[in-house]
């Protein structure tokens, strides 16, 4: 069995909020100094998931990614985690490029890679959260998809797959090769060992540019974009405190009572 998972390097949704900045001109999010990025939350988990697979049943996992040079951090740390390959796609052909672009160029990617039973990505990403890429890559690789997967069996030539839904669980069963949405309720994502790291650190990671896949680079980038961003910028919440009183409880009960009414709270 071959996994191939599909992950995103994003800022770290942890950092402060007064860390976070927008440039309003240029639309963009400004990475603060000396914060590494992070794979995004539910990637992570999609990793995991993939390397449990490995354990209990012998499968290969290829992660791949596209991104600048940081973007082999977060791919040694895959490694490092228990992933067997990692390819990184990186062209300037790719810079701007939306959730339909970048399918495209990981689409011709796992082409490339060849053989594959299953691919992997998290749900969602941690910066965007707009879950139309790994949809978007089922499409262009003519999968069939599950989304959302919290659990998942291998049954005959295929998969049985419990789906994390607001009203509660889905069962559904698939055929191999698809593509499945991680959850973080499949799992707690491990941290590297040691011997990992190591192991890691000594890996190749390939760069595949766009005319190393046979992506023609007016399918991808921002002209090749379906949305467009006219706006980006850091709200500003302010609240104001009104004080509501009364010569007893009681009173100042019905004052708020009445305040409440008057401004069709209740």
């Amino acid at each position: 069995m071959h996994i191939v998972v599909c992950i995103k390097q994003v800022q770290d949704p942890d950092i402060p909020p007064r860390d976070f900045k927008v440039d309003e001109e240029k639309m963009v999010v400004v990475a603060p100094a000396n914060v590494p990025l992070v794979i995004s939350t539910f990637d992570e988990n999609a990793v995991e998931a993939a390397i449990q697979l490995k354990e209990s049943k012998g499968a290969k996992v290829t992660v791949v990614t596209l991104g600048g040079d940081k973007a082999k951090d977060a791919l040694k740390k895959c490694l490092a985690m228990g992933c067997d390959e990692a390819v990184l796609l990186q062209d300037t052909a790719f810079d701007g490029s939306d959730a339909f672009g970048v399918a495209r160029a990981l689409a011709a990617a796992i082409r490339k890679i060849g053989a594959f039973d299953l691919v992997f990505c998290g749900r969602l990403s941690s910066d965007w959260s707009y879950g139309a890429t790994p949809l978007a890559l089922a499409e262009a690789l003519n999968l069939p998809s599950v989304t959302q997967a919290q659990d998942i069996e291998i049954k005959d030539k295929g998969l049985r797959c419990e789906r994390a839904l607001e009203e509660g669980v889905e069962v559904v069963d698939v055929s191999i090769p698809c593509l499945l949405t991680i959850t973080n309720e499949m799992n707690t994502p491990r941290l590297p060992s040691v011997k990992g790291i190591l192991t890691a650190s000594r890996k190749q990671i390939p760069l595949w540019k766009a005319a190393d896949l046979g992506v023609d680079p007016g399918s991808v980038g921002a002209a090749a974009a379906t949305m467009e961003l006219t706006k980006l910028y850091k709200p500003v919440f302010t609240g104001q405190c009104e004080f509501i009183t009364g010569e007893t409880l009681e009173e100042a009960a019905e004052n708020l009572a009445l305040r409440l009414r008057a401004d069709k709270i209740i």
